[in-house]
């Protein structure tokens, strides 16, 4: 099988930018969960798995290496098992395959390599300037949380977007770890959130 695997990090992305891609595959696998989590966690990650180790898929096309992970050892990990089980990678942004014409690539490991640990150290930037701007935000006075004297109600709190997409995960059976990641908050948000659910008969 020739399987195109798409990803975006939120529900709230359509993924429309991969309408682009005119070329017929014999699957189409689209996740929208965040790169932080592992691939053989993710819902289409793990239909994935199971078609190669099943030995259905012969070839696999992606976008760019980010959308297996933006963790180095994930991301390596999973083109490594790919390669071991004789899967073509085709990393569409890079005009880069792992195994042309079934013969290992020679550049492929190194490329791959090099290209995770980029991704690994944007992600560590972003964390690193988002607490650098947390810190000048409270030193120049300001204040994390909710202003004094503003309460949300549970109501309000239940309309959220975040709420919401956790009760429609949990209408549809999904487990409190499930819903976390597939909606990507903490479990302890997932469990407030059933816990005044089912309050208000919601849930």
């Amino acid at each position: 099988m020739r399987i195109k695997y798409n990803r975006v990090s939120t529900l709230y992305q359509s993924g429309n930018r991969f309408s682009a891609d005119t070329n017929v595959y014999d699957l189409t696998l689209f996740d929208k969960i965040s790169g932080s989590i592992p691939f053989r966690e993710r819902p289409k990650g793990k239909e994935l798995v199971n078609l190669v180790e099943e030995g259905k898929v012969e070839e696999l096309h992606i976008e760019e290496l980010s959308r297996l992970g933006r963790n180095v050892g994930d991301c390596i990990t999973v083109c490594e098992w790919l390669d071991s089980k004789g899967v073509n990678i085709v990393v569409k942004n890079l005009g880069l395959q792992s195994r042309p014409d079934g013969k290992k690539n020679p550049v492929w490991k190194v490329v791959c390599a090099t290209m995770s640990s980029l991704y690994s150290m944007e992600l560590e930037n972003i964390r690193e300037r988002t607490t650098t701007g947390r810190l000048v935000y409270l030193q120049g006075g300001g204040i994390l949380g909710r202003p004094k004297g503003s309460n949300e109600t549970e109501m309000e709190f239940l309309k959220k977007k975040m709420s919401t997409s956790v009760i429609k995960s949990l209408q549809k059976g999904l487990t409190i770890r499930e819903t976390s990641k597939v909606v990507g908050v903490s479990t302890r948000s997932v469990m407030k959130v059933k816990k005044l659910g089912t309050k208000h008969g919601i849930l």
